[in-house]
């Protein structure tokens, strides 16, 4: 990843371990992992800024587009679910279920050769 503020690499041919926990990493996490990523000079308000620009920009994207895909990491794209007949668990009734959209992601291969 770049160095300098304000510029990011999204080039994942050298996969970096973000955590070495167990479990999910959060948010918070991730905005202390950018802002190791970013440098010294960075201010952890300044990657978590960057981490909410990025997350905005895919939902705004997701939203207009119903679709972003980032070479190198993965898509992300609406997935729309049309209406269906169900039953519910607790009585058995049979009942419909409405039509929904959903945001699914897609790794790219590169990230799937790095798991």
């Amino acid at each position: 990843m770049t160095q300098r503020l304000g510029k990011i690499d999204f080039s994942f041919a050298k996969p970096r371990i973000l955590a070495q926990k167990e479990g999910a990493m959060n948010k918070a996490e991730l905005i202390e992992a950018v802002q190791k990523e970013l440098g010294s000079e960075a201010t952890k308000r300044q990657a978590e800024e960057s981490v909410a620009a990025v997350l905005d920009a895919i939902a705004k994207g997701v939203k207009k587009d119903e679709k972003v895909q980032i070479i190198g990491f993965g898509t992300f794209e609406v997935k729309k679910r049309a209406e269906r007949m169900g039953r519910n668990p607790k009585t058995g009734e049979a009942m419909k279920i409405k039509a929904s959209k959903s945001v699914g992601f897609k790794p790219s291969s590169t990230l799937k050769a790095s798991l």
